[in-house]
C-alpha cells in the first residue's frame, strides 16, 4: 500500500474531519472567552482591587538605556492568560458534562423498546423452524 493511499484512508475517516471541526470551533471559542475575560470580567476585578489593569502589571528588571529598551517581567499578562485558561477549562467542562447527560438520558418509562431489526426476526424464525425439525 502506498503512502498516498494510506494517507487518503486516514484523511477520509470521520474522526479526522470531526477533529478538524473541533479544532476550528475551539479556536473561535477561545477567542470569545479571551475577549469575555479581558473585556468583561477583568475590568470589574481591577476596579475592586483599586483600578489596576492586570495587563499593565510588570516588574522592570533593567531600565532603558540608550538604544536598548527596558527589560520587564510582565506578570500581569501571565495572570490574564491564567484567568483565560481557567474560564475556558470551566466552560469546556460544563459543555462536556451537558453533552454526557444528554447522551445518557434515560428513555421515558412509557416508551416501548424499539422493535428488533428485520434480520434478527428472520434469524429467530429460521432457528424456530430448525428446532421443530425431527
Amino acid at each position: 500500500m502506498s503512502i498516498v493511499t494510506e494517507f487518503k484512508e486516514f484523511a477520509i475517516k470521520g474522526n479526522v474531519v470531526d477533529m478538524a471541526v473541533g479544532v476550528i470551533v475551539g479556536g473561535a471559542f477561545g477567542k470569545i472567552v479571551s475577549s469575555a475575560v479581558a473585556d468583561v470580567i477583568m475590568p470589574p476585578i481591577g476596579l475592586l482591587v483599586g483600578g489596576v489593569r492586570f495587563t499593565d502589571l510588570a516588574v522592570t528588571l533593567r531600565e532603558a538605556s540608550g538604544d536598548s529598551p527596558a527589560v520587564t517581567l510582565k506578570y500581569g499578562s501571565f495572570l490574564q492568560t491564567v484567568f483565560d485558561f481557567a474560564i475556558i477549562a470551566i466552560a469546556v467542562f460544563l459543555m462536556v458534562r451537558m453533552a454526557n447527560r444528554l447522551k445518557s438520558a434515560p428513555l421515558p418509562a412509557n416508551a416501548a423498546p424499539p422493535p428488533p431489526p428485520r434480520q434478527e426476526v428472520l434469524l429467530e424464525e429460521i432457528r424456530d423452524l430448525l428446532q421443530k425439525r425431527p
